[in-house]
């Protein structure tokens, strides 16, 4: 079966002023995929999303989105094409949730016009989809972290991207928060092939939700698959610096890591358990 184009990075080298970048990536993302990008802090998840995004330029390689060079888009055509859902978004004064979602339609507003019918059924459907209705008229500032954090989903669905871009979506959220972006990420995947790539600091998450894990040490990719390819003991201490031991989920059977502590924390466990106290 011929591959769907999606997006694609060929030999693709950037560098910041400070001298750390990415490193000749070589990588083919099909449409439809769903893909995390796994990495220590500086790894360069972010950096790579960014350059997808067209925010960053490469200083050597091409980078190209269903064929076409990404570099002779126009802003308005990756706009249309490709959303990004980051940490977290700042607003300099208060605005509902419906509003903040309708800010997604903004590739698609002419000036001096009000939203079509058209851009009012697009909000609608991503407030429904994020199940947002109910918080329609909040403003967004007072919204729960895991609201926000769906609002702004809610406003990356309202472009009607192809591509949708994330940046660890699951930070700073409890743990039901992270479950449920998580799984509606997916629906949104597996319902309307939407193509997802998703910057993410879960291992277990990550084998959780996602087909295909990329793995990056020092601006380089250091392995590509799924879970089951990328998530070994040997690949997660090349890329973190830390023993882990892995295992299989008890009902899904993906990759499950669990952390090993330091010789020099457990050697203090079991002497304060010998004692009968425990350390906070």
């Amino acid at each position: 079966m011929a591959m769907r184009p999606g997006i694609r990075l060929d030999a693709v080298h950037f560098t910041y002023p400070s001298g750390f970048g990415l490193a000749r990536v070589d990588l083919f993302i099909e449409r439809g995929e769903r893909v995390a990008i796994l990495g220590p802090n500086g790894a360069g998840k972010s950096t790579l999303l960014k350059l997808m995004l067209g925010l960053l330029h490469p200083g050597e390689g091409e980078i190209s989105f269903e064929g076409n060079a990404l570099g002779r888009m126009s802003r308005a055509e990756l706009a249309r094409a490709i959303a990004m859902v980051p940490q977290e978004l700042l607003l300099p004064y208060a605005l509902t949730a419906r509003e903040v979602v309708l800010l997604g339609r903004t590739p698609y507003l002419h000036r001096y016009h009000s939203p079509t019918r058209e851009d009012l059924e697009a909000v609608q459907t991503a407030m429904v989809a994020t199940d947002l209705l109910p918080s329609a008229g909040r403003p967004y500032n007072e919204l729960s972290g895991g609201e926000r954090q769906r609002v702004i989903l809610a406003m990356a669905l309202a472009q009607q991207p192809r591509l949708l871009l994330l940046d660890e979506p699951t930070r700073s959220l409890d743990l039901s928060h992270q479950l449920r972006i998580l799984s509606l990420i997916r629906n949104l995947n597996m319902k309307h092939g939407l193509t997802v790539v998703s910057s993410m600091h879960d291992l277990n998450l990550s084998s959780l939700y996602f087909d295909r894990l990329l793995l990056l040490s020092s601006g380089r990719i250091v392995a590509d698959g799924p879970p089951d390819e990328v998530i070994r003991p040997d690949m997660i201490q090349e890329a973190f610096g830390v023993p882990v031991l892995v295992t299989r989920h008890p009902r899904c059977g993906i990759p499950w890591v669990t952390l090993l502590p330091d010789e020099l924390d457990l050697s203090s466990a079991r002497e304060d358990a010998s004692a009968g106290t425990i350390n906070p």
